[in-house]
């Protein structure tokens, strides 16, 4: 990846988080929803745009579909936004890494409870 892209990856990202802050008033993008990153192709034709949602798969999904339904508008406001030639068409999609890595930590905790460490007596034979 160029210097060039991992720039716009992250502009796009702090530009569609305010805009995801600011401006979508969509009741479907209620509750904790963040941007974790934005992937730009190398060809400026495609940005993948991964978001975070805190809540059920129900809440994920409605989610999803308000930011798919507003991929329109996020484009238009960038192009008026930033300075490039071509604007690249948006994806949603959803970033699960983070409960991954909670479950993960989850999981990990159980296994360090479960095996802690016993106290072990010395035997020592007795001299006859």
């Amino acid at each position: 990846m160029t210097r060039r892209q991992e720039r716009l990856n992250e502009q796009f990202r702090e530009e569609i988080s305010d805009l995801l802050l600011r401006q979508l008033k969509d009741p479907r993008l209620a509750g904790v929803v963040s941007i974790t990153e934005v992937s730009i192709s190398p060809d400026m034709k495609n940005a993948s745009v991964f978001i975070s949602v805190l809540g059920d798969e129900e809440q994920k999904q409605t989610v999803l579909a308000g930011m798919v339904a507003a991929s329109g508008f996020i484009r238009r406001e960038l192009g008026r936004r930033l300075d490039i030639r071509y604007m690249p068409e948006i994806a949603c999609k959803l970033d699960e890494t983070i409960e991954k890595g909670a479950y993960m930590l989850n999981l990990i905790r159980q296994v360090s409870v479960s095996d802690e460490p016993k106290v072990v007596k010395k035997v020592t034979r007795k001299q006859k």
